[in-house]
């Protein structure tokens, strides 16, 4: 079974060493819109109503171990070229480090990651008539991005600071640190029904929905065969899966069910985890589903328990 076209991931959420170190990147520097909740956490969008990152201080949170499980990025999409440019230049007037800026050439994408370290792509597609195939299989690749080219977009001399973060600001995929790629292919695609997109990336797996050109990527670039990170980690505590309608959401928990896979019902949506220990709750109806997800922590109380 194919897991319905319309699927969709994110919001991502995260635990951070200090929330207001977090927030004073992902709202001063990014410029997202963030709505605080009791218990150390908040939520963050484009300032529409889908949220995209929901962060949950842990004072005690050590830096993950590199060799672990675990979050290699978060992707937040962009719905224009100008809205990347003016992303960009947020970064320039804030004088903050990119990690690497690339045209993918279905998409182009800038690189960096948070204050704890977590990665963090930013990126925006190109028209799906234009993603380059090859036996009906999106090619992707990781060419230098032209960044001048790009701040081009705007108007005026300079950059300056970009306005906030767009209000269509979404998680576009999520790219996963895995222990093993054939497991991970079995769940993503066998059981929950992704189909696999791309292949070409040594040690690397991609699957999407409804021809995406990737709602999740997978690597062992870490290392095979990796533990997940310790429960005292910075890092991912679980991301969404959004499917369109409840049918569809009684027909994956089936799959996963079927599978053998423990799953359990929160207050935010149906919580389990994939063979690399990555926490995942599926959630149902559009945006509401998404924002319900994003505020809830509960799911989060047994991390490191498999």
């Amino acid at each position: 079974m194919t897991i319905a076209p319309a699927t969709t991931v994110g919001p991502v959420s995260l635990t951070v060493s200090s929330l207001d170190r977090a927030l004073s990147f992902y709202g001063g520097v990014l410029g997202l819109s963030a709505t605080r909740h009791p218990g150390g956490t908040a939520v963050l969008s484009g300032g529409a109503s889908t949220p995209v990152v929901s962060l949950t201080e842990v004072a005690s949170a050590q830096p993950q171990p590199r060799r672990t499980t675990g979050l290699y990025h978060l992707a937040m999409l962009v719905p224009s070229r100008p809205a990347l440019a003016r992303a960009l230049a947020r970064l320039v007037e804030a004088r903050y480090p990119l990690h690497g800026a690339s045209d993918h050439l279905v998409s182009e994408a800038l690189y960096l990651a948070d204050p704890d370290g977590n990665g963090i792509e930013i990126y925006a597609d190109r028209p799906r008539d234009r993603w380059p195939r090859r036996d009906q299989t999106v090619q992707m690749a990781s060419d230098p991005l032209d960044l001048e080219g790009l701040l081009a977009e705007l108007s005026g001399p300079g950059a300056g600071a970009g306005p906030p973060m767009d209000p269509a600001t979404s998680i576009g995929h999520v790219h996963l640190r895995v222990s093993d790629l054939k497991q991970s292919e079995a769940f993503y695609h066998g059981v929950l029904g992704f189909d696999v997109s791309q292949r070409d990336y040594p040690g690397a797996l991609f699957v999407a929905a409804g021809g995406y050109h990737h709602h999740i990527g997978m690597n062992t670039w870490g290392g095979a065969g990796a533990p997940p990170p310790p429960s005292e980690s910075v890092g991912l505590r679980w991301f969404a899966i959004n499917v369109p309608d409840g049918p569809e959401l009684k027909a994956v928990l089936a799959r996963v069910r079927m599978a053998n896979i423990d799953v359990r019902q929160t207050d935010a949506g149906w919580f389990l985890r994939d063979p690399s220990h990555n926490g995942i709750v599926l959630v149902s109806g559009g945006v509401m589903g998404i924002a319900k997800a994003a505020s809830t922590v509960s799911v989060d109380t047994d991390r490191a328990a498999p």
